[in-house]
Protein backbone atom coordinates (compact mmCIF):
# COMPACT_ATOMS: atom_id res chain seq x y z
CA UNK A 1 0.00 0.00 0.00
CA UNK A 2 1.27 3.56 -0.85
CA UNK A 3 0.97 4.93 2.13
CA UNK A 4 3.15 8.47 1.67
CA UNK A 5 4.96 10.44 -0.97
CA UNK A 6 8.80 9.10 -0.76
CA UNK A 7 11.67 11.94 -0.43
CA UNK A 8 13.12 12.63 -3.67
CA UNK A 9 16.29 10.94 -3.23
CA UNK A 10 14.66 7.49 -2.54
CA UNK A 11 15.26 5.25 -5.57
CA UNK A 12 11.47 3.86 -6.78
CA UNK A 13 12.36 2.55 -10.45
CA UNK A 14 14.93 0.91 -12.68
CA UNK A 15 16.52 4.11 -14.26
CA UNK A 16 17.39 5.13 -10.75
CA UNK A 17 19.30 2.40 -9.25
CA UNK A 18 22.61 2.50 -8.06
CA UNK A 19 25.43 0.37 -6.95
CA UNK A 20 26.07 0.98 -3.06
CA UNK A 21 29.30 1.83 -1.87
CA UNK A 22 29.19 0.45 1.36
CA UNK A 23 27.10 -0.49 4.36
CA UNK A 24 27.08 3.43 5.41
CA UNK A 25 25.41 4.76 2.36
CA UNK A 26 22.79 1.71 2.71
CA UNK A 27 22.56 2.79 6.23
CA UNK A 28 21.65 6.43 5.66
CA UNK A 29 19.54 5.22 2.90
CA UNK A 30 17.20 2.99 5.16
CA UNK A 31 17.30 5.58 7.72
CA UNK A 32 15.84 8.19 4.86
CA UNK A 33 12.88 6.85 3.56
CA UNK A 34 12.31 5.30 7.53
CA UNK A 35 9.50 7.62 8.20
CA UNK A 36 8.21 10.32 7.19
CA UNK A 37 7.61 14.02 8.65
CA UNK A 38 3.80 14.78 8.76
CA UNK A 39 0.79 14.82 10.71
CA UNK A 40 -1.21 11.92 12.68
CA UNK A 41 -4.37 10.74 11.30
CA UNK A 42 -4.44 8.71 8.37
CA UNK A 43 -5.64 5.02 8.58
CA UNK A 44 -4.72 1.95 6.21
CA UNK A 45 -5.95 -1.10 6.55
CA UNK A 46 -5.43 -5.13 5.65
CA UNK A 47 -7.22 -8.25 6.00
CA UNK A 48 -6.00 -11.69 5.36
CA UNK A 49 -8.43 -14.31 5.30
CA UNK A 50 -7.85 -18.29 4.82
CA UNK A 51 -9.75 -19.22 1.89
CA UNK A 52 -11.58 -22.86 2.29
CA UNK A 53 -14.04 -24.51 0.29
CA UNK A 54 -17.48 -24.50 2.71
CA UNK A 55 -18.82 -27.93 0.81
CA UNK A 56 -15.05 -29.67 2.10
CA UNK A 57 -13.07 -26.98 4.21
CA UNK A 58 -10.38 -29.74 4.33
CA UNK A 59 -9.59 -29.04 0.98
CA UNK A 60 -7.59 -26.07 -0.24
CA UNK A 61 -8.66 -24.55 -2.72
CA UNK A 62 -6.25 -24.44 -5.94
CA UNK A 63 -4.95 -21.52 -7.14
CA UNK A 64 -6.67 -21.19 -10.49
CA UNK A 65 -9.69 -21.80 -8.19
CA UNK A 66 -9.12 -18.60 -6.13
CA UNK A 67 -7.88 -16.41 -9.08
CA UNK A 68 -10.89 -17.41 -11.42
CA UNK A 69 -13.08 -16.07 -8.34
CA UNK A 70 -11.00 -12.31 -7.98
CA UNK A 71 -10.75 -12.55 -11.99
CA UNK A 72 -14.82 -11.57 -11.89
CA UNK A 73 -14.74 -9.30 -8.95
CA UNK A 74 -14.84 -5.60 -10.34
CA UNK A 75 -13.48 -2.45 -8.39
CA UNK A 76 -14.49 -2.88 -5.09
CA UNK A 77 -16.82 0.16 -3.69
CA UNK A 78 -14.04 1.34 -1.00
CA UNK A 79 -11.05 1.31 -3.52
CA UNK A 80 -9.35 -1.93 -1.98
CA UNK A 81 -6.93 -4.46 -3.62
CA UNK A 82 -6.71 -7.90 -3.75
CA UNK A 83 -3.90 -10.11 -3.86
CA UNK A 84 -3.02 -13.69 -2.36
CA UNK A 85 -0.80 -15.19 0.08
CA UNK A 86 1.20 -18.18 -0.98
CA UNK A 87 -1.52 -20.80 0.52
CA UNK A 88 -4.15 -19.08 -1.07
CA UNK A 89 -5.36 -16.51 1.89
CA UNK A 90 -7.24 -13.58 0.18
CA UNK A 91 -5.70 -10.52 1.57
CA UNK A 92 -7.92 -6.56 0.85
CA UNK A 93 -5.31 -3.79 1.35
CA UNK A 94 -7.36 -0.73 1.36
CA UNK A 95 -6.43 2.79 0.41
CA UNK A 96 -5.17 5.21 3.33
CA UNK A 97 -8.35 6.57 4.75
CA UNK A 98 -8.69 10.04 7.36
CA UNK A 99 -9.10 8.20 10.48
CA UNK A 100 -10.01 5.05 11.56
CA UNK A 101 -13.60 4.92 10.92
CA UNK A 102 -13.36 5.72 7.39
CA UNK A 103 -10.98 3.02 6.74
CA UNK A 104 -13.54 0.90 8.49
CA UNK A 105 -16.10 1.54 6.62
CA UNK A 106 -14.48 1.20 3.09
CA UNK A 107 -12.74 -2.34 4.48
CA UNK A 108 -15.74 -3.62 5.54
CA UNK A 109 -17.85 -2.47 2.37
CA UNK A 110 -14.98 -4.29 0.41
CA UNK A 111 -15.47 -7.59 2.65
CA UNK A 112 -18.54 -7.31 1.87
CA UNK A 113 -18.10 -8.08 -1.54
CA UNK A 114 -15.34 -9.81 -1.64
CA UNK A 115 -17.53 -12.42 0.78
CA UNK A 116 -20.47 -12.57 -1.47
CA UNK A 117 -18.00 -13.40 -4.22
CA UNK A 118 -16.53 -15.91 -2.88
CA UNK A 119 -19.41 -17.31 -1.87
CA UNK A 120 -20.69 -17.61 -5.18
CA UNK A 121 -18.15 -19.97 -5.72
CA UNK A 122 -18.83 -22.42 -2.62
CA UNK A 123 -15.48 -20.77 -0.98
CA UNK A 124 -15.71 -18.67 2.41
CA UNK A 125 -12.83 -16.22 3.79
CA UNK A 126 -11.90 -17.38 7.36
CA UNK A 127 -10.80 -15.03 9.56
CA UNK A 128 -8.74 -17.18 11.69
CA UNK A 129 -4.78 -15.95 12.51
CA UNK A 130 -4.25 -19.53 11.81
CA UNK A 131 -5.30 -22.01 9.23
CA UNK A 132 -7.33 -24.29 12.03
CA UNK A 133 -7.79 -27.68 9.85
CA UNK A 134 -5.36 -27.89 6.56
CA UNK A 135 -1.80 -28.81 6.68
CA UNK A 136 0.55 -25.96 5.46
CA UNK A 137 0.85 -25.91 1.32
CA UNK A 138 1.93 -23.45 -1.14
CA UNK A 139 0.22 -22.83 -4.12
CA UNK A 140 1.75 -19.46 -4.98
CA UNK A 141 3.55 -20.59 -8.35
CA UNK A 142 5.82 -17.14 -8.11
CA UNK A 143 9.22 -17.90 -7.85
CA UNK A 144 9.37 -15.76 -4.88
CA UNK A 145 7.78 -18.18 -2.23
CA UNK A 146 9.72 -20.68 -3.52
CA UNK A 147 12.99 -19.70 -3.20
CA UNK A 148 11.61 -18.53 0.71
CA UNK A 149 10.95 -21.94 1.14
CA UNK A 150 14.53 -22.84 0.24
CA UNK A 151 16.03 -20.48 2.48
CA UNK A 152 13.75 -21.40 5.58
CA UNK A 153 14.96 -24.89 4.92
CA UNK A 154 18.59 -23.91 4.76
CA UNK A 155 18.30 -21.50 7.81
CA UNK A 156 16.50 -24.63 9.85
CA UNK A 157 13.38 -23.20 9.99
CA UNK A 158 11.54 -24.83 7.39
CA UNK A 159 8.41 -25.69 9.68
CA UNK A 160 8.04 -22.50 10.94
CA UNK A 161 8.59 -20.44 7.62
CA UNK A 162 6.23 -22.79 5.99
CA UNK A 163 3.10 -21.93 8.56
CA UNK A 164 4.15 -18.32 8.28
CA UNK A 165 3.93 -18.02 4.66
CA UNK A 166 0.87 -20.63 4.40
CA UNK A 167 -1.11 -20.82 7.05
CA UNK A 168 -1.06 -17.82 9.25
CA UNK A 169 -3.52 -14.34 8.52
CA UNK A 170 -3.66 -11.15 10.40
CA UNK A 171 -5.07 -7.59 10.70
CA UNK A 172 -2.52 -5.15 9.46
CA UNK A 173 -2.81 -1.48 10.64
CA UNK A 174 -1.05 1.04 8.77
CA UNK A 175 -0.38 4.73 10.64
CA UNK A 176 1.37 7.54 9.70
CA UNK A 177 4.28 8.35 11.65
CA UNK A 178 3.41 11.85 12.62
CA UNK A 179 5.87 14.69 13.53
CA UNK A 180 9.38 14.14 13.94
CA UNK A 181 9.86 14.75 17.14
CA UNK A 182 7.80 12.54 18.36
CA UNK A 183 8.69 9.29 16.31
CA UNK A 184 10.31 7.66 19.24
CA UNK A 185 8.26 7.94 21.38
CA UNK A 186 5.43 6.76 19.12
CA UNK A 187 7.56 3.89 18.21
CA UNK A 188 7.96 2.82 21.70
CA UNK A 189 4.51 2.91 22.21
CA UNK A 190 3.48 1.02 19.07
CA UNK A 191 6.11 -1.70 20.37
CA UNK A 192 5.01 -1.32 24.02
CA UNK A 193 1.03 -1.78 23.34
CA UNK A 194 2.14 -5.27 21.04
CA UNK A 195 1.67 -7.83 23.82
CA UNK A 196 -2.07 -5.99 25.50
CA UNK A 197 -2.92 -5.85 21.76
CA UNK A 198 -2.17 -9.49 20.66
CA UNK A 199 -3.63 -10.58 24.13
CA UNK A 200 -7.05 -8.88 23.34
CA UNK A 201 -7.05 -10.05 19.38
CA UNK A 202 -5.26 -13.56 19.82
CA UNK A 203 -7.37 -15.77 17.90
CA UNK A 204 -5.50 -19.06 16.91
CA UNK A 205 -5.76 -22.08 19.02
CA UNK A 206 -5.23 -24.45 16.04
CA UNK A 207 -2.69 -25.28 13.27
CA UNK A 208 -3.52 -28.11 11.14
CA UNK A 209 -6.13 -29.71 12.78
CA UNK A 210 -4.40 -29.22 16.37
CA UNK A 211 -4.85 -27.47 19.77
CA UNK A 212 -1.78 -25.90 19.81
CA UNK A 213 -1.74 -24.63 23.44
CA UNK A 214 -1.58 -21.01 22.64
CA UNK A 215 -4.26 -18.53 22.08
CA UNK A 216 -2.13 -16.89 19.21
CA UNK A 217 -0.52 -19.96 17.61
CA UNK A 218 0.22 -17.21 14.51
CA UNK A 219 2.57 -15.25 17.00
CA UNK A 220 3.79 -18.28 18.02
CA UNK A 221 4.98 -19.51 14.22
CA UNK A 222 6.20 -15.57 13.89
CA UNK A 223 8.35 -16.35 17.16
CA UNK A 224 10.26 -19.13 15.84
CA UNK A 225 11.67 -17.66 12.93
CA UNK A 226 14.94 -15.14 13.49
CA UNK A 227 15.08 -12.72 15.47
CA UNK A 228 17.45 -11.07 12.86
CA UNK A 229 14.22 -11.17 10.51
CA UNK A 230 11.11 -11.18 12.59
CA UNK A 231 12.15 -9.43 15.62
CA UNK A 232 11.66 -6.08 17.04
CA UNK A 233 13.35 -3.15 15.34
CA UNK A 234 13.19 -1.40 18.65
CA UNK A 235 17.41 -0.59 19.84
CA UNK A 236 18.21 -0.59 23.32
CA UNK A 237 17.40 2.90 23.86
CA UNK A 238 14.74 3.03 21.20
CA UNK A 239 15.37 7.05 20.87
CA UNK A 240 16.10 7.05 16.98
CA UNK A 241 13.72 4.65 14.83
CA UNK A 242 15.12 5.70 12.09
CA UNK A 243 18.90 4.54 13.13
CA UNK A 244 17.34 1.62 14.90
CA UNK A 245 15.82 0.36 11.67
CA UNK A 246 19.07 1.27 9.81
CA UNK A 247 20.77 -1.28 12.13
CA UNK A 248 18.20 -4.12 11.95
CA UNK A 249 18.05 -4.42 8.20
CA UNK A 250 21.99 -4.25 8.02
CA UNK A 251 22.51 -7.07 10.06
CA UNK A 252 19.51 -9.12 9.19
CA UNK A 253 20.55 -11.73 6.59
CA UNK A 254 19.99 -11.75 2.74
CA UNK A 255 16.52 -13.81 1.55
CA UNK A 256 16.49 -13.61 -1.88
CA UNK A 257 18.94 -11.53 -4.87
CA UNK A 258 17.62 -9.99 -8.12
CA UNK A 259 16.58 -10.41 -10.69
CA UNK A 260 15.47 -13.98 -9.92
CA UNK A 261 14.66 -14.32 -6.71
CA UNK A 262 18.10 -16.35 -5.66
CA UNK A 263 17.83 -17.83 -1.99
CA UNK A 264 20.57 -17.03 -0.78
CA UNK A 265 21.47 -19.98 1.64
CA UNK A 266 24.33 -19.43 3.65
CA UNK A 267 23.63 -16.67 6.45
CA UNK A 268 24.69 -13.50 4.91
CA UNK A 269 24.21 -10.10 6.59
CA UNK A 270 23.11 -7.15 3.73
CA UNK A 271 25.82 -5.13 5.68
CA UNK A 272 28.58 -7.79 4.72
CA UNK A 273 26.97 -7.35 1.07
CA UNK A 274 27.12 -4.18 1.00
CA UNK A 275 30.93 -4.28 2.32
CA UNK A 276 32.19 -6.86 -0.01
CA UNK A 277 32.92 -8.94 2.29
CA UNK A 278 30.65 -11.87 -0.04
CA UNK A 279 29.55 -10.98 -3.58
CA UNK A 280 26.03 -12.18 -3.49
CA UNK A 281 24.86 -12.82 -7.63
CA UNK A 282 28.91 -12.22 -8.33
CA UNK A 283 28.66 -8.71 -8.04
CA UNK A 284 28.13 -5.80 -5.13
CA UNK A 285 24.54 -4.76 -4.00
CA UNK A 286 22.39 -2.02 -5.74
CA UNK A 287 19.73 0.31 -4.31
CA UNK A 288 16.96 -1.92 -5.82
CA UNK A 289 18.37 -5.18 -3.64
CA UNK A 290 18.57 -2.76 -0.74
CA UNK A 291 14.52 -2.41 -1.17
CA UNK A 292 14.17 -5.40 -2.08
CA UNK A 293 15.84 -6.77 0.85
CA UNK A 294 13.84 -4.60 3.40
CA UNK A 295 10.40 -6.24 1.76
CA UNK A 296 12.15 -9.64 3.57
CA UNK A 297 11.64 -8.45 6.91
CA UNK A 298 8.86 -9.19 9.22
CA UNK A 299 9.40 -7.33 12.54
CA UNK A 300 6.22 -6.97 14.41
CA UNK A 301 6.34 -3.22 13.65
CA UNK A 302 7.72 -2.10 10.44
CA UNK A 303 8.52 1.31 9.47
CA UNK A 304 7.80 2.21 6.09
CA UNK A 305 7.39 5.56 5.52
CA UNK A 306 4.55 4.98 7.76
CA UNK A 307 4.36 3.05 11.03
CA UNK A 308 3.28 -0.65 10.08
CA UNK A 309 1.91 -2.99 12.76
CA UNK A 310 1.98 -6.04 12.01
CA UNK A 311 1.16 -8.09 15.21
CA UNK A 312 -2.65 -8.53 15.32
CA UNK A 313 -4.67 -11.93 14.23
CA UNK A 314 -7.28 -12.08 11.82
CA UNK A 315 -10.57 -11.89 14.02
CA UNK A 316 -14.57 -11.92 12.63
CA UNK A 317 -16.09 -9.26 11.16
CA UNK A 318 -17.88 -8.42 14.93
CA UNK A 319 -14.72 -7.66 16.03
CA UNK A 320 -12.08 -6.21 13.81
CA UNK A 321 -13.46 -2.50 13.37
CA UNK A 322 -13.39 -2.62 17.40
CA UNK A 323 -9.65 -4.11 17.47
CA UNK A 324 -8.50 -1.46 14.94
CA UNK A 325 -10.52 1.33 16.69
CA UNK A 326 -8.59 0.43 19.80
CA UNK A 327 -5.26 0.09 18.29
CA UNK A 328 -5.29 3.47 16.36
CA UNK A 329 -6.95 5.70 19.38
CA UNK A 330 -4.46 4.41 22.07
CA UNK A 331 -2.05 5.69 19.33
CA UNK A 332 -3.20 8.87 17.93
CA UNK A 333 -5.82 10.04 20.12
CA UNK A 334 -4.33 12.81 22.18
CA UNK A 335 -7.42 11.80 24.79
CA UNK A 336 -6.03 8.42 25.17
CA UNK A 337 -2.44 9.95 27.40
CA UNK A 338 -1.47 7.77 29.84
CA UNK A 339 -1.43 4.36 27.89
CA UNK A 340 2.04 3.85 27.88
CA UNK A 341 1.98 3.95 31.66
CA UNK A 342 -1.05 1.37 31.46
CA UNK A 343 1.20 -1.14 29.77
CA UNK A 344 4.74 -1.07 31.01
CA UNK A 345 4.29 -3.69 33.24
CA UNK A 346 3.61 -6.20 30.32
CA UNK A 347 5.27 -4.28 26.94
CA UNK A 348 8.20 -7.30 27.58
CA UNK A 349 5.30 -10.05 27.88
CA UNK A 350 5.23 -10.76 23.89
CA UNK A 351 4.94 -14.78 24.36
CA UNK A 352 2.96 -14.54 27.29
CA UNK A 353 0.24 -12.99 25.18
CA UNK A 354 0.52 -15.70 22.70
CA UNK A 355 -0.14 -18.24 24.45
CA UNK A 356 -2.06 -17.03 27.47
CA UNK A 357 -4.16 -14.20 26.12
CA UNK A 358 -6.47 -12.85 28.82
CA UNK A 359 -5.95 -15.46 30.95
CA UNK A 360 -2.59 -13.95 32.37
CA UNK A 361 -3.85 -11.50 34.78
CA UNK A 362 -1.40 -8.74 34.21
CA UNK A 363 -2.54 -8.59 30.51
CA UNK A 364 -5.96 -8.61 31.43
CA UNK A 365 -5.60 -5.59 33.73
CA UNK A 366 -3.42 -3.84 31.12
CA UNK A 367 -6.29 -4.97 28.63
CA UNK A 368 -9.83 -4.17 30.56
CA UNK A 369 -7.97 -0.87 31.48
CA UNK A 370 -6.78 0.17 27.51
CA UNK A 371 -10.48 -0.66 26.14
CA UNK A 372 -12.19 1.59 29.28
CA UNK A 373 -10.11 4.43 28.10
CA UNK A 374 -11.21 4.66 24.24
CA UNK A 375 -14.37 3.37 24.85
CA UNK A 376 -16.15 6.47 24.61
CA UNK A 377 -14.22 8.02 22.04
CA UNK A 378 -15.63 5.16 19.64
CA UNK A 379 -18.26 6.92 17.22
CA UNK A 380 -21.58 5.51 16.83
CA UNK A 381 -21.17 3.39 13.66
CA UNK A 382 -18.84 1.41 16.08
CA UNK A 383 -21.25 1.06 19.12
CA UNK A 384 -21.95 -2.63 18.50
CA UNK A 385 -18.29 -3.92 17.43
CA UNK A 386 -16.77 -2.05 20.72
CA UNK A 387 -19.86 -3.59 23.27
CA UNK A 388 -18.76 -6.81 22.00
CA UNK A 389 -15.12 -6.41 22.48
CA UNK A 390 -15.63 -4.60 25.71
CA UNK A 391 -17.74 -7.13 26.96
CA UNK A 392 -15.27 -9.90 26.00
CA UNK A 393 -12.08 -8.63 27.68
CA UNK A 394 -13.92 -7.58 30.96
CA UNK A 395 -14.61 -11.29 31.10
CA UNK A 396 -10.95 -12.09 30.12
CA UNK A 397 -11.60 -14.29 26.96
CA UNK A 398 -10.36 -13.46 23.57
CA UNK A 399 -11.76 -14.62 20.18
CA UNK A 400 -9.47 -17.58 20.52
CA UNK A 401 -11.68 -18.96 23.36
CA UNK A 402 -14.87 -18.60 21.42
CA UNK A 403 -13.54 -20.87 17.99
CA UNK A 404 -12.12 -23.28 20.53
CA UNK A 405 -15.38 -23.42 22.33
CA UNK A 406 -17.16 -24.08 18.96
CA UNK A 407 -14.37 -26.26 17.65
CA UNK A 408 -14.73 -28.88 20.83
CA UNK A 409 -19.26 -28.35 21.01
CA UNK A 410 -19.25 -29.08 16.38
CA UNK A 411 -15.94 -29.91 15.44
CA UNK A 412 -13.33 -27.83 13.73
CA UNK A 413 -14.45 -28.10 10.42
CA UNK A 414 -17.95 -26.88 11.12
CA UNK A 415 -16.85 -24.53 13.17
CA UNK A 416 -14.58 -22.98 10.76
CA UNK A 417 -17.28 -23.26 8.08
CA UNK A 418 -19.96 -21.39 10.54
CA UNK A 419 -17.06 -18.97 10.98
CA UNK A 420 -16.89 -18.57 7.41
CA UNK A 421 -20.49 -17.82 7.15
CA UNK A 422 -20.66 -15.15 9.25
CA UNK A 423 -22.55 -17.89 11.80
CA UNK A 424 -21.91 -17.13 15.41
Amino acid sequence: MTFVVAPPDRVRDQHDVCELAGSAEAAEYISAGSLVDGRVGRVGLEIEAHCIDLADPRRRPTWAQIGEVIADVGPLPGGGRITLEPGGAVELSGPPADGPLRAIRAMAADRAVLDAAFAGAGLGLLLLGADPLRPTERINPGPRYAAMERFFAASGTAEAGAAMMTATASVQVNLEAGPAAGWAERVRLAHALGPTMIAIAANSPLLAGRFTGWASTRQQVWGRLDSARCGPVLGASGLDPATDWARYALKAPVMLVLPDATPVEDWVPFADWAERRVLLGDRPPTTADLEYHLTTLFPPVRPRGWVEIRYLDAVPDALWPAVVFTLTALLDDPRAAGVAEVVAPVADAWDTAARLGLRDRRLHESAVACIRMVLDLAPPDLAESMSLLADSVERGRCPADDFADAAVRVGVAPAAVALAQGDS
